[in-house]
């Protein structure tokens, strides 16, 4: 029997036990935690031995909303445009050149990581870069996208496409001819039919866990596994079978905006948890949009946008009766249901149908999940708690950031008020919730460990970072240790897994991410220069800086 000695200062997020010295891991469990001389002791002289002298080893950090493949495909796939800050069309033109330039053979281009301006591109400006094959550029927060006049042409976007989902999704010039731009529904519709093979796919998703393994992350919540491509479940599947799968992966599969058969939907991803799980990959819920993000005038507002009276965004699911019964067949099969919610309309709307669903189903414990929650009221948070309800809060997203999409931006759309009142944390901790931190990624490309801790607390960027005053919405600050639970065991209690990982205690997965940090006492700037040291599945090294 396989047994490993772990040394360093050991903080376990266990309640009876928060601190030790070692632990002892015998086939990926914990055997005994506590003092470095017993477990020496107990692991005998032929146990392999992993001395982390003074540095803190953790819980395996958990990410509750992420997506794997457009992760990975972000990589390797395809031109990244997140490296610029701000939106700079030069530097974009000179990234995704150099990308096909490299990748010749390539039969259709992609590009992400655009930062959408006030300064308005349409399909001409991709044509100047690639006119013979299709191109696409996806803005960072994946709901926007340009296509050249190739792509447009390869999708069948044309006159009548566009009059099917109307100007504000399809965007179009005064002839009614598309212009390139398309947002939400259409792009999602689209975006999946991109040419990918199931080992393209497979690339993508091993591409990706060496990044979660290299910052940290042991375990992931994939938000919708097929989103881009609708074999990713099968990606997922294979790679396990052929031993390569390390990262747990806890996935919720797609459902449609106001499907004609809710129950049908469930009962399809239902026989796929019962096809396609096992231990590195499962099922745990399904996934729909209740609407947009507001930088892109899409998010669904509890009141009008400042700029566009009479307009409140984009409702995607919002046919109460048809999310009652996704929610209440969810529920009968064992599942939860994952929801982008960006603005408080959507919020508001979806907690209403949580509270009826629960009447019918008694279950207060399903564990639903609300993702991003940029602006909720008072009443909102209250009920959030009520319903047993999972906030997935962005601490990542809260600074005071003058760029497009950010602090300015929100104030001309709807309002300083609302805008310094963003992304509420506390109070859903005060309320009861079980909160849980995300990073989007890499739909947002911040994926960092130390910094959400940091940002939780400081509600801003370090000034290493960015000078100037950055911080937002300061009463919404919360502990280290609560940012420590929103990352492991709060998010393990997500998919019902917090009596297998989530802490470092007997019997547990032997999941560890070890820093040269102590997160919970030392100084908060030198939490935002701390150093990843290895990141740790069952008792092994994944990765090591």
């Amino acid at each position: 029997m396989k047994q490993t000695v772990i040394l360093g200062n050991i903080i376990t997020m266990d309640e009876k036990r928060p601190f030790a010295k070692a632990a002892l891991v015998k086939e990926g469990l914990f055997a005994y935690i506590g003092d470095a001389e017993e477990v020496k002791k107990l692991g005998g002289a032929d146990a392999e031995v992993l001395d982390y002298g003074e540095n803190y080893i953790y819980p395996g950090f958990l990410e509750s909303h992420c997506h794997g493949h457009f992760a990975g495909d972000r990589a390797v796939g395809q031109a990244n445009l997140s490296q610029c800050i701000g939106t700079d069309y030069a530097k974009y033109r000179e990234i995704i050149k150099e990308f096909i330039e490299k990748n010749p053979d390539s039969e259709f281009y992609k590009a992400a990581g655009w930062a959408e301006s006030d300064e308005y591109v349409d399909k001409t400006y991709l044509d100047e870069i690639c006119s013979d094959k299709p191109l696409i550029m996806q803005t960072g927060g994946g709901h926007s996208c340009l296509f050249n006049t190739k792509a447009l042409e390869w999708a069948g976007v044309d006159r009548e496409y566009a009059k099917r989902f109307g100007p504000e999704l399809v965007h179009v010039y005064e002839n009614g001819e598309p212009d390139g731009y398309l947002c939400e529904d259409p792009l999602f519709e689209i975006l999946p039919k991109i040419p990918t093979s199931l080992e393209d796919a497979k690339r993508y998703l091993l591409a990706w866990q060496d990044i979660a393994f290299s910052h940290g992350f042991t375990a992931v919540a994939d938000a919708g596994a097929e989103i881009l491509y609708p074999k990713s479940p099968e990606a997922y599947y294979e790679l396990e079978q052929e031993g390569k799968l390390k990262l747990r992966t806890y996935a919720y599969l797609m459902v449609p905006d106001n499907p004609d058969d809710p129950t049908a939907e469930v009962a399809r991803i239902a026989a796929k948890r019962a096809k396609l799980s096992n231990e590195y990959f499962h099922v745990v819920g399904v996934k729909t949009f209740l609407d947009g993000v507001t930088e892109a005038h899409t998010a669904w507002q509890n009141q009008d946008y400042l700029d566009q009276p009479g307009y409140h965004g984009i409702e995607r699911f919002n046919d109460h009766d048809k999310m009652v019964e996704l929610i209440t067949a969810a529920d009968a099969e064992g599942l939860s249901v994952h929801v982008h919610s960006e603005g408080g309309g959507a919020t508001h709307f979806m907690l209403g149908c949580i509270e009826d669903a629960e009447k019918i189903t008694g279950d207060m414990d399903q564990r639903n999940v609300l993702a991003h929650l940029h602006f909720v009221t008072d009443e909102d948070i209250r009920r959030m708690g009520e319903t047993g309800s999972i906030p997935a809060v962005p601490p990542l997203w809260t600074a005071k950031i003058d760029l497009p999409g950010g602090y300015e931006q929100e104030v001309r759309y709807v309002g300083k008020e609302l805008a310094d009142a963003a992304y509420p944390i506390k109070s859903f901790y005060d309320a009861g919730a079980n909160v849980v931190f995300h990073s989007d990624y890499p739909v947002s490309p911040m994926f960092d460990i130390k910094l959400s801790i940091y940002m939780a607390e400081k509600r801003g960027l370090p000034q290493s970072i960015l000078s100037g005053d950055t911080q937002r919405n300061l009463k919404e600050s919360i502990t280290r240790e609560q940012a420590l639970r929103a990352m492991t065991i709060n998010v393990a209690r997500q998919w019902r897994q917090e009596n297998r990982m989530g802490s470092i205690e007997f019997g547990k997965l032997a999941n560890m991410t070890v820093f040269d940090c102590d997160f919970l006492h030392d100084d908060i700037e030198k939490v935002a220069q701390a150093n990843i040291i290895a990141t740790i599945v069952e008792g092994e090294e994944v990765y090591k800086a």
